[in-house]
This record gives structure tokens, C-alpha cells and sequence, in this order.
């Protein structure tokens, strides 16, 4: 497009708008209450575009941009809205069914750089090290400072068995940190369970995918037919779990549920005031839920925290959450693209907005590991006193050790869930 053709599309665009301004009486007072289009900033764009058209050190072509304008559009609204090109819509339609190629790592931006929103379970990105908060300053050579979310992302991309030295930003230490991850096929399975002790059971949601409700309601049943055919207690832990699908949040919180709203949204369209009841049902018939959370619990993960703790059907125990409380709709533009747009905030049962807030967990815990204890574990008991009476109920039989004993010592929070777990259950009614 030269200079003659530029302006004369400019000046059609700028010829309409001053039709619109001589409207009607009444078509003006409805514009002046904010319908009319801004003349002097669009004259501006005009301008600029013109400029960039003329004076760049290299020809750029106008397709590209006009996708540049419409990502920077986008991208000034908040930090989770974009405009998803070929690339992008394509990947974010594989991400949702649970399998997609990268690091294994959810992001965001802040203050320029790529912030670590929680790394995915059993991927390259946990297993080399990284951590919810991490700030990434740099892939491999190549600065964040500048880019892009998306261009952020794209490189850390790549062919499955390819490194990529990442330099970190952590809390706590004096200086950069550097990580190398080797890239992989990521694929994610969001439900992982097992028995913690006798009746008492442990799921561990790393991110709300389609399947995710079937296949948490798929463990819970063989955890009840592990246990005797009822539970005592659960341990639900969302931490590190950077949400997901809206509607797996809604059907696990309607699991635990048995009446109420679980989240509602509110937005300026119709198609964005949404509200979500439970069903009478609750598959752990009443027993008490220990609800696990971090500051990388987000989105998806603070409506189930939300809910639960609003019904007080769960006791939250962690770090306060992360505070995304924004729904995000995929608008597609044609068969390749499409615009994500932020649309409506999320609240939760009693109407709290979980945007830049997060749920505050009934019990916070300090971030801390716990190790086992150097004193010598062959300290003088009674039964090893000569001629100590003996116990008449003792029948000699071994006392079980818990399963997975072992990682209460190092999980600190996980420790404290099952000992909050044991407790209620002591003092719930016609339990033994």
C-alpha cells in the first residue's frame, strides 16, 4: 500500500466517522454517552501507521501490521486478554485435552517479565527445579525484558529433547539462578490419588482439564472400596494448580456439595452473568474435606476453594492463592483465529471477587520442609524395663504403618492436613 493509498483509506475511515458526527439531535446525545468514536486518537493511529509504512528501516507488510495493532489492542486491557494467531488457537484447543509440547509450565507477565505461575506435575520444568513465583529474566541469551507474553512462550517451545537455560529471579536468593530444562511432550495427567492412612484418602488435582471430574469421582470410588466402602476423611490439595476449565471446577465443587450457588460471574453482556448450583448429592456423604492451596492455586482452583469454604464444607489450609478471578472467552475470528477476551470476574457463593484478592485459607501455613528429627530414636521406654508389667490388651499383633509415611516428613502442609483430618473425624458425629 503507497502513501496515496494509505490516506485514502484513512481519509474513508475519518469521512465516516464525520457522517456520524453530523448525526441527529438524538444520535448525538446517545454517541456523547460514549457510543461516538474517539475522531483525534483514530487520526492518530492513522498517522502512525502512515509513518511506519513510509519511514521503517524495512518494509513491513500491512497484514502484519494490522495483527501487531490488534495484539497490542489486546494486551493493553489486562494481562490474560490476547489475540490468538494460527499457532496459538491451535495450541490452546490441544492444552485443554491434556497434552501439548513445551516445559510444562504455567505463565503470566509482570513488570515485563514472565512470571512462573506454577510448574505442571511430572514435567521437565518440575523436575529440573522451577518454582511457582520464579521471575524468568532470561531464555537462554535472549532477554524477556521486551517481549511479549506469546513471543515468551514460542520460545520455550521447541522440538521434545532440545534444552533451554533458563535465568531465574527468586525469592530468598541474592543473585540469578540458572535452570536448564530439556523439552518434552507434555502430557498431563490432572488427577493423581491414594490412601494416606487407613480410611483417610488423598487427591491430588494438578489442573481442571475436560475429563478431570470423572476421573477425580473414577479414584474417589476405589479409595471408598480401599477403605471399607466409606471415608473418614480427604485431603484435596490444589496447589500449584494454575485452573483450567471452568466447568471441571464446577462439577468437582458440586461433588462435595449438596445445595447453594458455587460461583456466579458477572460481566457487561448477557452471555457473561452466569450462575452454577449444586446438585443434592455429596460423594463423600459429609465427611470432612481438608482443602491444600498455595499462592500457584489459581483461577479455576480458587472457585473450588471459594466455594467450598463459603459452604463451609472444607477447611482451606496454605498460602493465600494467586487472585485470577477473570473468565476468559474464546471469541473465534475465523477458522484459524481468535480473540480471548477477558468478559466477566468470578464470585464466590457469598459474593466475594477472588480479582487481585485470592482465597485467604482458614489455617496459613509458613512455606517450610520439615525433616526428620537427628535424636536417637532408642530412647528408654517403659517396655524395655526388666520385669515391666506386661499390657493386657496387647496381642501381640504388629501396629500398620501408614502409607507413604515417608512424604509427611518432607510435606509440611500435607502433614498438618492429615492431623486437621484425624480430628475431625474424632469429633464428627457416628464415626468410630
Amino acid at each position: 500500500m503507497n502513501q496515496s493509498k494509505f490516506f485514502s483509506l484513512a481519509g474513508g475511515l475519518l469521512f465516516a466517522v464525520g457522517v456520524l458526527a453530523a448525526a441527529p439531535p438524538a444520535l448525538a446525545e446517545e454517541e456523547a454517552a460514549g457510543n461516538s468514536l474517539p475522531l483525534e486518537e483514530l487520526r492518530v493511529f492513522a498517522e502512525v501507521f502512515g509513518r511506519i509504512k513510509n519511514d521503517y528501516v524495512e518494509p513491513v507488510d500491512d497484514r502484519k501490521l494490522l495483527n501487531y495493532a490488534i495484539e497490542g489492542m489486546l494486551s493493553g486491557l489486562d494481562p490474560h486478554s490476547a489475540y490468538l494467531n494460527e499457532d496459538d488457537y491451535r495450541d490452546l484447543r490441544v492444552g485443554t485435552s491434556g497434552e501439548f509440547g513445551g516445559l510444562g509450565i504455567e505463565v503470566g507477565m509482570e513488570n515485563g517479565f514472565v512470571k512462573v505461575i506454577s510448574p505442571i506435575d511430572d514435567t521437565p520444568a518440575q523436575r529440573a527445579g522451577v518454582l511457582a513465583g520464579d521471575v524468568i529474566i532470561r531464555l537462554d541469551e535472549k532477554p524477556v525484558k521486551g517481549m511479549t507474553l506469546d513471543e515468551a512462550v514460542k520460545l520455550m517451545r521447541g522440538k521434545p529433547g532440545t534444552p533451554l537455560r533458563l535465568t531465574i529471579v527468586r525469592e530468598g536468593q541474592d543473585k540469578p539462578i540458572e535452570i536448564t530444562v530439556v523439552r518434552d511432550i507434555i502430557k498431563t495427567a490432572s488427577i493423581r490419588h491414594r490412601m494416606l492412612e487407613p480410611g483417610f484418602a488423598y487427591v491430588r488435582v494438578s489442573q481442571f482439564q475436560a475429563r478431570t471430574p470423572e476421573d477425580m469421582l473414577t479414584g474417589l470410588g476405589a479409595l471408598k472400596r480401599q477403605a471399607g466402602g466409606a471415608l473418614k476423611g480427604l485431603v484435596l490439595d490444589l496447589r500449584n494448580n494454575p485452573g483450567g476449565v471452568l466447568n471441571a471446577a464446577v462439577a468437582i465443587s458440586d461433588a462435595f456439595l449438596t445445595a447453594g450457588t458455587i460461583v456466579y460471574t458477572e460481566g457487561r453482556v448477557r452471555d457473561s452473568q452466569l450462575k452454577f448450583k449444586a446438585a443434592p448429592d455429596d460423594v463423600l456423604e459429609g465427611a470432612p474435606i481438608v482443602v491444600l492451596v498455595n499462592g500457584g492455586s489459581a483461577s479455576a482452583s480458587e472457585i473450588v476453594a471459594g466455594a467450598l469454604q463459603d459452604h463451609k464444607r472444607a477447611v482451606i489450609m496454605g498460602q493465600q492463592t494467586f487472585g485470577k478471578g477473570s473468565v476468559q472467552t474464546i471469541v473465534p475470528v475465523n477458522e484459524r483465529t481468535a480473540v480471548k477476551l477477558t468478559t466477566a470476574r468470578y464470585f464466590t457463593p457469598n459474593g466475594r471477587s477472588i480479582q487481585a484478592e485470592g482465597i485467604v485459607p482458614d489455617i496459613e501455613l509458613d512455606n517450610v520442609t520439615l525433616t526428620r528429627s537427628e535424636e536417637p530414636s532408642n530412647r528408654l521406654k517403659e517396655a524395655d524395663l526388666a520385669g515391666h508389667l506386661s499390657n493386657p490388651d496387647d496381642n501381640g499383633d504388629e501396629k500398620p504403618e501408614a502409607e507413604n509415611a515417608n512424604e509427611g516428613v518432607t510435606d509440611y502442609a500435607l502433614s498438618e492436613a492429615l492431623n486437621l483430618l484425624k480430628g475431625l473425624a474424632i469429633l464428627r458425629p457416628g464415626t468410630a
